[in-house]
């Protein structure tokens, strides 16, 4: 129900399982629990971005069913003639989205894909983890002469398990049966399976109409009933969506559009960039930092936001010691790369690494004449109008002290030592 409504579905007060019957030996006692004419949730829709424009795409429907076992064509030393199945999820309960026709290319797909697995797991309903199985895709790909007003022959793409594959199967796919209709072929309507290691789909089996599965209710399973008080209250515990989210973090921190986009890619990001403001990181520096120093020490790390060794509190601590001026900014990027390293918090690693701002001005300018002195060529460019050496001389006081000196009293002793003849 919270996939139903987080897509925007209509759900309906009276469901029904059916029994889908086919033989194969995926399907140990011939028949999948399923819904057919009364689905749970119908006419929905999920807005995507492809390329900076917004597109929607329509949910058809939105059902439980039972999982069937999991068939094994590759990996095994004899799969050059064999194929082995995998018992283990048979009869595990999964919901089933399926789109409308509105999809046109593989980027369309695999923003849709993107978006949905982001809805998914803002409101709990899946981890979506593709290697655990958690989030699978099939394909419906079809294609037509330009023109033509009904669509294509339509074949089903299946294992497909990652994204990066999806997009790979589809291009493939779509080629293929431009080759097949403009030479003269038909399409078959049939299940194929993507071949990672060739880069291409291959014939797996004809693929059934409806009306072959001879569905009929469930003789042991009551009709499912939803009442629009259980609906409310499902409603009224969902989790802020991430549409929604991104809209309210543009509004109150005042930060861009591609910040908001960042932090909002999965839930647990988002949480913890709330947590940092709330412990009095400033939205704007908070936000920078994560999407810039975090995330990078995470990807290095091969980490996710779950496992960060920085928590939200220790990041606003440090971000208040730049902000105060007690450590520069430059500064505060050794000092948090410290804190990913070993846990430590920032006022500990300051402490016994002496990496105080440096805002003595008489210790500064005595630094600032020797650099000056030592480049004497560096000084006459300047004063004959190349301001642009002024960055060199600031570095290399910065050098000189550490980048502990404070950047603002570098910048105005410089250009009052430099202006002297």
């Amino acid at each position: 129900m919270r996939a139903s409504l987080a897509l925007h579905c209509k759900i309906h007060e009276r469901s029904v399982f059916a029994r889908k019957n086919y033989f194969y030996p995926d399907l140990p006692k011939g028949y999948q629990i399923s819904m057919y004419e009364l689905p749970l949730a119908t006419e929905g829709s999920l807005e995507v971005e492809v390329e900076g424009a917004t597109k929607r795409i329509g949910i058809t429907r939105l059902h439980m069913e039972e999982d069937a076992a999991k068939n094994l064509h590759e990996g095994f030393s004899d799969s050059d003639r064999w194929s082995y199945i995998d018992y283990n999820r048979c009869g595990v309960p999964l919901v089933e989205i399926v789109s409308e026709p509105d999809i046109r290319t593989p980027a369309e797909a695999y923003s849709y894909l993107t978006t949905l697995k982001q809805v998914l797991e803002y409101t709990d309903v899946s981890d979506c983890n593709m290697e655990a199985g958690s989030l699978r895709c099939d394909a419906n790909v079809s294609v037509r002469l330009r023109g033509a007003p009904k669509f294509g022959t339509k074949v089903e793409a299946k294992n497909l398990n990652s994204f990066r594959y999806l997009q790979h199967a589809l291009e493939y796919e779509i080629e293929r049966q431009i080759g097949v209709l403009e030479s003269g072929g038909k399409i078959v309507q049939e299940t194929r399976l993507w071949n990672v290691a060739a880069g291409r789909t291959e014939a797996m089996r004809s693929k059934e109409f409806a009306h072959d599965y001879r569905y009929f209710p469930d003789p042991d399973l009551l009709p499912l009933s939803v009442s629009e008080k259980l609906i409310g209250e499902v409603r009224a515990e969902m989790a802020e969506l991430p549409d929604a989210k991104r809209a309210r973090f543009l509004r109150e921190f005042g930060i861009t559009p591609y910040d908001a986009g960042v932090l909002t890619a999965t839930r647990a990001l988002a949480d913890y960039f709330e947590a940092a403001v709330k412990a009095g990181a400033p939205g704007k520096s908070a936000a920078n930092w994560i999407s810039t120093e975090l995330l990078r020490r995470l990807n290095e790390a091969g980490k996710d936001i779950e496992g960060c060794p920085v928590p939200p509190s220790a990041l606003a601590e440090l971000l208040a010691k730049i902000e105060s001026g007690e450590i520069t900014a430059a500064t505060g990027k050794k000092v948090f790369a410290t804190m990913f390293d070993t846990g430590k918090r920032a006022a500990a690693i300051i402490s016994t690494e002496g990496m105080m701002q440096i805002t003595d001005a008489g210790a500064i300018e005595k630094i600032a004449r020797t650099v000056v002195a030592k480049n004497a060529e560096n000084a006459a460019k300047y004063r004959a109008g190349n301001e642009g050496v002024f960055k060199f001389f600031v570095g290399q006081v910065m050098r000189e002290t550490r980048g502990q000196a404070s950047p603002q009293v570098v910048n105005d002793i410089l250009k009052r030592v430099l202006a002297e003849a």
